[in-house]
């Protein structure tokens, strides 16, 4: 990449770790040269994006929970990877669920959400500098020869249907003030912390509990794109199995797709092979894909709205079961599917995990795994097969992958479920290498099987049942890919 070294009249305000490394030249002669004959660019006026409308609705309710009071919503800085390098830029969740604006935010930008009856907003953010000016090819951090043109501020007025400001006229907007704090610094320094603030990291987790129309229909999208990505990791699977480390490349053909057909991956991909699959966040994706082994994907594509899937599948890397790992897999499908099968409105969240953890207190006791009977381990005090599964079954998904995390528990894990709301199931089993509990033929063997769920007006609908579940329907699905 280019070395990041900006003019030494603006290194203090911009990237100042590169200041003594600065090559750009200085003299007038050369501004006046790099700041003529340039073509006009004409400004195209868009029509508000799709989601528009949908955040205006949810800025409504968000304010109606704060009455009098002046919200602020950053939508955070770049974040620094290594000395003057950033991470790959991504908004903080709840700006872009109040604003629409998603992979394509400015950083830095800022919504502010004045009390009133028509709940008045108004989006601050640095627009595009003009060619006049040093920053548009001395700043490094955010010119436009070094990061692209950003927009006008008339250009995302109407694209997103909200008054906007540059970020330059942010200032303290009102008396009662209550901010989204440790997003961004300066946005914080706007009004001293208070106990509302906790009070509205809760509000804007709480407002995505139920999914609107848009939501749901942008879930349905990332689902079918992670499904293009299984698809392209089981074509892949010869040379995956080839190399020492395959596991990189099955996260590298998924990511590939992710990038084709979204903003990224939703979260690191999870490419668990042989007793890395009992590794429940394994990330490292550094061994083989071994012939004979499960192959543990859990993977999700983030579209551009930053909305995501999150889907696991696990794979007989050669294509077909072995007795033993057909059995676990099936115990883990079934305890997926009694878990689905009572999910409706009206029901409470944590009903879910409970009637999955009875098949697998159930299928461990069977096995001869544990030392007392299913129903005595499924007793709150004893829990014997959760040593075969300490995760939970499900959580909230959404523009977050564990979406709505600040939210009470009443509203949450007590929460009684309604028709838009959209979460996992996911259970799974894993037996470590080194398990003296289970016969030598379980050990090593890791299975998870999740799909996303939407809760309808009459039950549930699993939006990723397209994706081959049943053990059967996985191998013919390998069958057919690798054909």
């Amino acid at each position: 990449m280019a070395d990041s070294t900006p003019v030494d009249t603006v290194a203090a305000s911009t990237t100042p770790a590169t200041a003594n490394r600065s090559t750009t030249p200085t003299s007038s002669t050369f501004r006046d040269y790099i700041s003529s004959s340039w073509a006009e660019r004409p400004e195209v006026t868009p029509s508000p994006r799709p989601q528009a409308a949908f955040a205006a609705a949810r800025r409504m309710r968000l304010a109606a929970k704060f009455p009098g009071a002046t919200l602020v919503i950053p939508a955070g800085p770049a974040k620094v990877r290594s000395n003057d390098t950033d991470y790959p830029y991504r908004a903080h969740s709840a700006f872009s669920h109040l604003t629409g604006w998603a992979s394509d935010t400015v950083p830095g930008a800022v919504l502010v959400i004045s009390p009133g009856d028509d709940t008045p907003a108004v989006l601050y953010f640095t627009p595009t500098a003009g060619r006049d000016t040093e920053e548009f090819y001395a700043n490094a951090a955010i010119g436009e020869f070094w990061t692209g043109p950003r927009p006008s501020l008339a250009h995302v007025a109407a694209d997103l249907a909200l008054e906007t400001r540059p970020l330059t006229e942010l200032a303290a907007p009102g008396d009662e003030i209550i901010v989204l704090r440790g997003v961004d610094e300066a946005a914080d320094d706007l009004a001293p912390a208070g106990s509302a603030d906790a009070e509205l990291l809760r509000a804007v987790s709480e407002l995505r509990l139920v999914k609107d129309e848009y939501e749901i229909a942008e879930m349905r999208a990332a689902i079918d794109a992670t499904r293009q990505g299984f698809d392209d990791v089981i074509a892949d699977l010869p040379e995956i199995v080839a190399h020492p480390r395959g596991e990189r490349l099955v996260e590298g053909t998924f990511n590939r797709r992710a990038r084709a057909e979204g903003n990224t991956v939703g979260y690191d991909t999870i490419a668990a092979s042989g007793p890395h699959a009992c590794i429940l966040h394994w990330t490292r994706n550094d061994g083989p894909v071994a012939p004979g082994d499960l192959l543990l994907l859990d993977a999700g594509v983030e579209l551009d709205s930053l909305y995501t899937a999150d889907i696991t599948r696990t794979l007989p890397v050669s294509g077909t079961f072995t007795e033993v790992q057909r059995r676990v897999y099936e115990a883990v499908r079934e305890a997926a599917d009694a878990a689905f099968a009572i999910v409706r409105p009206g029901i409470r969240f944590r009903e879910i995990h409970a009637e999955a953890m009875k098949v697998i207190a159930a299928k461990t006791a069977e096995w001869g795994l544990l030392p007392v009977s299913a129903e005595e381990s499924l007793d709150p005090d004893a829990q014997y097969h959760r040593r075969y599964m300490v995760h939970g079954t499900s959580h909230h998904l959404g523009i977050d992958v564990h979406d709505c995390a600040q939210a009470r528990r009443e509203l949450y894990l007590d929460g009684v479920l309604e028709p838009g709301m959209v979460f996992t199931i996911e259970p799974g089993l894993y037996f470590q290498p080194d398990d003296l509990t289970v016969p030598e033929e379980y050990r090593g063997i890791g299975v998870r099987i999740e799909d996303d769920i939407l809760v309808t007006a009459d039950g549930a609908e699993n939006l990723s049942a397209a994706i081959p579940r049943t053990a059967d329907d996985v191998e013919a699905w390998l069958a057919s890919l690798r054909s």
